[in-house]
């Protein structure tokens, strides 16, 4: 079943009653909303005046949504998350913080291998030049130790969107906005999809930084940031302007979630997919498994 992602821009109080999320609006005497808690997968708090009782943090938590919530800026800046959220959670720990150099440099070239070829499947959907990506994409060594994801990343930018002089950097002139904001949602999704698995975020097989609480989340959300890529294009396609992220942007890039991705031979809802991703990862930390399940871009 497909998870609900749930988006608070105005002031309002949420609640639970019969394992149900109650929406109240007091300031606006509107008629209050309800919505089955198991059927959440994300809830987005953007507004700072939004009260959550200790109740429904607690049930929310229980059933794995991620609880979500924004900065001054708009943009995630912290996710909830369980202390346990999995049954063999110790197991699962030991076996991720085991796991070999060698086993982890050769999770990491499969990670950039898949991420550069859907960057490539990408630009050939958009008509542009990909043929260089198609090609790194099987040159990529254990450990990417030739940086083939940097070069890519070049390539791939220089010939997205046809935008003079756009440079992919997170402060810099749209739709770089638009990206931020999809990646961040991409983030929150992926780091619920390790903690669902029993895995730790913060231990990356290759981001590491002592400030990173999702290091792995980082990793593995690579081959995935194509989707974001494909729905900001459609975006600025469609839209005249995308200098203000707007609620309406915002709700569109809200659809991330529950995007269509073709994983393992099937078409799966994109935050079913990263747990399929998540859990295969487990695997290969516990040597059942020598190969991550990413997403074929089709």
């Amino acid at each position: 079943m497909i998870k609900r992602t749930l988006f608070f821009a105005n002031p309002a109080y949420l609640s639970t009653k019969n394992e149900q999320l109650v929406v109240s609006f007091p300031k606006e005497g509107k008629e209050n909303k309800i919505v089955p808690i198991e059927d959440i997968g994300m809830v987005v708090l953007e507004n700072p005046q939004i009260t959550l009782t200790n109740g429904l943090i607690t049930k929310l938590i229980q059933n794995k949504a991620a609880v979500v919530n924004c900065d001054k800026q708009h943009l995630p800046c912290s996710i909830l998350q369980p202390l346990v959220g999995h049954t063999e959670q110790t197991e699962r720990f030991s076996a991720q913080l085991s796991a070999s150099l060698p086993l982890k440099k050769n999770l990491w070239q499969q990670t950039i291998s898949a991420k550069v070829s859907n960057q490539g499947q990408h630009l050939f959907k958009r008509n542009k030049n990909h043929k260089k990506l198609v090609r790194w994409a099987g040159e990529v060594k254990s450990g990417d130790t030739e940086n083939h994801e940097a070069v890519a990343a070049a390539h791939y930018w220089q010939n997205l969107f046809e935008i003079e002089g756009f440079t992919r950097y997170r402060h810099g002139d749209p739709p770089n906005n638009l990206l931020n904001y999809g990646y961040a949602i991409l983030r929150a999704i992926t780091a619920r999809a390790l903690i669902s698995s029993g895995l730790l975020p913060g231990v990356g097989i290759f981001h590491h930084n002592k400030y990173n609480a999702f290091a792995l989340a980082d990793d593995i959300m690579e081959p995935y940031r194509i989707y974001v890529d494909d729905l900001v294009y459609e975006i600025v396609v469609a839209e005249e302007n995308i200098d203000e992220l707007t609620t309406d942007l915002k709700s569109q890039l809200l659809k991330i979630p529950a995007l269509d991705v073709f994983i393992d031979g099937k078409w799966s809802p994109l935050m079913v997919a990263l747990s399929r991703t998540t859990n295969s990862l487990y695997e290969c930390f516990a040597n059942l498994s020598r190969r991550i399940l990413y997403p074929v871009y089709q």
